[in-house]
């Protein structure tokens, strides 16, 4: 009998003998249920990462399937927490399992979206399009990659903004973590400055950053980049390790600064020259 038979019948007695063992039963149900989730979640996290290292996986990868493992298994369990609880309780599982089919097919065509966002999510995972901790752009959105799911996918804008986007709307990924980067810094000078002895300035200071370990290589003078109105623009460039690119611009910026007051070389300030007509 169930607990519906019970209330119809009037039979609160038989009633609160059924729900006794079955509050118990549940209570153990949830508690093993609370104790095997972490047991589990350990489980996977120890698994993914020894599997890491014995197929030389990058820590991106390792993360990203950590997470999407972790969020698999608790949906897992706790569709079997519900099942077993209802069980207990007496209610047949089968009329339901087969009902929640025929609803989900019919919520199924209407969610068009929910299945575009799975597929979508399936292969960016399997195109390894972008994993956790890469900086990539897309969607309007740019940012470092925390978690990539199945439905969802979510960037960390440099602002401190976590950005959720819906797979479906990621149309294109530009990557920028896959590779060496590029360090690029322009400096300009003035037209009455030494050009020659501008760029052995510069190569100086690139010497100096070769033997730097974020550099993987370069810097090089390129030479002149572009000649303004009233400077001319020097180009250095280098390949640094992913994401170190904008602590080399800075660090080099500086340098550079110092080295150019040193030769007594300035950087123009911008000017402009106004002809006064008389009659």
């Amino acid at each position: 009998m169930t607990i519906l038979d019970y209330i119809l019948n009037l039979d609160f007695i038989g009633l609160i003998k059924f729900i006794l063992p079955t509050v118990s039963k549940i209570m153990f149900v949830i508690i093993a249920y609370f104790i095997i989730k972490p047991i589990g979640n350990k489980i996977i996290k120890s698994s993914i990462h020894k599997a890491g290292r014995t197929e030389k996986i990058s820590h991106g990868r390792v993360r990203t399937l950590e997470k999407l493992l972790l969020n698999l298994f608790s949906y897992a369990l706790f569709f079997i927490l519900i099942l077993t609880i209802l069980t207990v309780m007496n209610i047949p599982v089968a009329p339901l399992l087969a009902g929640a089919g025929v609803i989900g097919l019919a919520i199924g065509f209407g969610a068009q979206g929910l299945v575009s966002d799975v597929v979508t999510g399936f292969f960016i995972l399997l195109e390894r399009q972008m994993e956790i901790d890469d900086y990539v752009t897309t969607s309007g959105y740019d940012g470092v990659v925390e978690e990539v799911g199945l439905r969802t996918t979510k960037i960390r804008s440099f602002d401190g903004t976590l950005n959720y986007i819906p797979n479906r709307l990621i149309d294109g990924v530009a990557n920028h973590s896959r590779g060496n980067m590029r360090a690029l810094v322009d400096i300009g000078i003035s037209y009455d400055a030494n050009l020659d002895e501008a760029i052995t300035v510069l190569e100086d200071v690139c010497a100096q950053y070769r033997t730097d370990d974020r550099f993987k290589e370069g810097p090089d003078v390129l030479g002149v980049q572009t000649i303004g109105s009233s400077d001319i623009v020097l180009r250095i460039l280098g390949q640094t390790e992913n994401g170190m690119q904008w602590a080399c611009e800075r660090d080099m910026r500086k340098s550079i600064k110092e080295a150019l007051d040193a030769a007594n070389i300035d950087i123009p300030y911008p000017h402009q020259v106004y002809i006064e007509k008389t009659s």
